[in-house]
């Protein structure tokens, strides 16, 4: 259950922001991915916006201020996960780790680690702290932890649709969020994985983990790191595909349908997900090229990880 936080008083929740226009635009895709289909027009009212997704320092804040536990830190109840190893039931978080070769794509435990001690103060694991990433996006975050940070901060998480019509800055249709060619003149305009993934890293961009915020241009909207750095949470439950799982009243989430954060491909999947958006650090051309605004993925809504962060809006009207 997420913990109760008071909202915090404050007559400048727009700084920081950027006023999205709103409008009628292409979401999803049929070129890529299949859960990006089908290509659809949707409508989203105008809302503000957070410039960058919520740093580190700005997590401590409001942990310091109100107390607040995230979930990543407390052990799991048995309860909830019948059947689960007791060495599992302990504070932890997922956590990238790179092998030195190459190793099999289709099984993502070559390069993923459930660390006990990984939390958001401590992003690798123990031993790792935040020291020179206090712009860094604050990362090993659950939903219901941006939930309490959203309640907190007067605001609230994007859906999909509002999401992706951010990212795309204006563009609508186009493949990236600045255009048809993901690396223009060879710039590197977001904080995506150079090199084959998983094992070979050639940090051609100077960052081979999370970017301080800003350290990429803007899109059209002036919006920063909404492709790579890391994965950001909506509040749309995951379907594999956009026609079941439209949103209603002008890009609110519906609540009232549970089973949509299924797959019904994966029955097996019994923890509800949402959806991330925006792609991560670890996108690379070799695997996961889901570095543009129509891509999107499931996410347990109890897990955490190195490369899962957030951004908050305000829907309030632009005067």
């Amino acid at each position: 259950m997420p913990q109760a936080v008071h909202v915090r008083p404050s007559g400048h929740a727009r700084a920081g922001m950027v006023w999205i226009p709103g409008g009628r635009f292409q979401m999803g895709s049929d070129e890529h991915y299949p859960e990006e289909g089908p290509a659809h027009s949707a409508v989203v009212d105008g809302f503000w916006m957070d410039r960058y997704t919520v740093t580190n320092a700005e997590f401590r804040r409001f942990v310091e201020l109100t107390g607040y536990i995230t979930v990543t830190e407390s052990p799991p109840d048995a309860a909830d996960y019948p059947g689960a190893k007791a060495e599992m039931l302990v504070p932890a978080s997922v956590v990238f780790r790179k092998p030195s070769h190459r190793v099999d794509l289709g099984n993502h435990f070559n390069w993923w680690d459930y660390v006990p001690g990984a939390d958001w103060r401590h992003p690798e694991g123990p031993g790792s702290s935040l020291k020179d990433r206090a712009k860094h996006p604050v990362v090993h975050i659950v939903y219901d932890d941006a939930i309490a940070y959203a309640q907190w901060a007067g605001k609230e998480l994007p859906t999909e649709a509002e999401w992706e019509f951010a990212a795309r800055g204006g563009l609508d249709g186009a493949t990236y969020a600045w255009g048809e060619e993901f690396t223009p003149r060879d710039r590197h305009l977001a904080n995506t994985w150079q090199g084959e993934f998983p094992w070979q890293n050639l940090v051609t961009d100077g960052w081979e983990r999370t970017a301080p915020i800003g350290s990429y241009p803007p899109n059209g909207y002036g919006l920063y790191d909404m492709i790579g750095n890391v994965w950001e949470w909506t509040t749309d439950w995951y379907a594999p595909h956009h026609e079941s799982a439209q949103s209603c009243c002008g890009g609110v989430a519906r609540e009232d349908a549970r089973e949509r954060s299924y797959d019904p491909q994966t029955p097996h999947i019994t923890i509800p997900r949402r959806v991330i958006k925006g792609g991560s650090f670890l996108c690379a051309p070799n695997y996961c090229r889901r570095y543009r605004p129509a891509a999107r993925m499931a996410q347990a809504v109890d897990t955490s990880a190195c490369h899962v962060g957030f951004r908050l809006i305000l829907r309030t009207p632009r005067s």
